[in-house]
């Protein structure tokens, strides 16, 4: 009987845990929709968002931490930048220091779309929570789940990334 019991409580929890699951890819789905589209407009795709978005928050961003960030193969970044930079979206600079490596920043152009995309999003994410959800509890747990989701052994390097963007952008 207790067995019995034990087996309705784990499989009603999976049930839950799988929609939680369900409901991430929908809220994806809908994230990214808008941006799909305002991308879709120039040719571009979603692998062009997340560059532009880390660039933007990044300017002077070298090739190969932007590997480390995104963690996909040169080549696919190579396609991508390339794209980005014959659309003149990005800009690409051999770095003063190290003649081998490629400093990376948006064009006026790219500022623009980078903007936009970012502008919408944020406007999600200022919905999702709610009024007064920003700066309160709610932000907080949202902020720690997600966190939560990254895996252990990036998440200082990420909350270090995200934190360095933060007062770049501010000056």
């Amino acid at each position: 009987m207790a067995d019995d019991v034990d087996e309705q409580d784990r499989e009603s929890r999976d049930e839950r845990l799988i929609t939680l699951v369900e409901l991430l890819f929908f809220a994806y789905r809908d994230f990214t929709a808008e941006s799909d589209a305002i991308l879709d407009k120039d040719g571009l795709g979603r692998a062009h968002h997340r560059v532009l978005h880390f660039v933007r928050r990044q300017p002077g961003l070298r090739v190969t931490d932007l590997l480390a960030i995104l963690k996909i193969t040169k080549q696919s970044l190579a396609r991508v930048l390339n794209e980005l930079i014959a659309g003149e979206w990005i800009d690409s600079r051999i770095d003063g220091e190290d003649r081998r490596a490629r400093r990376l920043a948006l064009t006026p152009k790219g500022e623009e779309l980078a903007q936009r995309l970012a502008h919408h999003q944020v406007g999600q994410i200022v919905r999702a929570l709610g009024a007064n959800g920003t700066d309160g509890p709610k932000e907080v747990e949202v902020r720690r789940f997600l966190l939560a989701l990254i895996a252990q052994d990036e998440r200082e390097h990420v909350q270090a990334l995200i934190a360095g963007a933060s007062k770049r952008r501010e000056l």
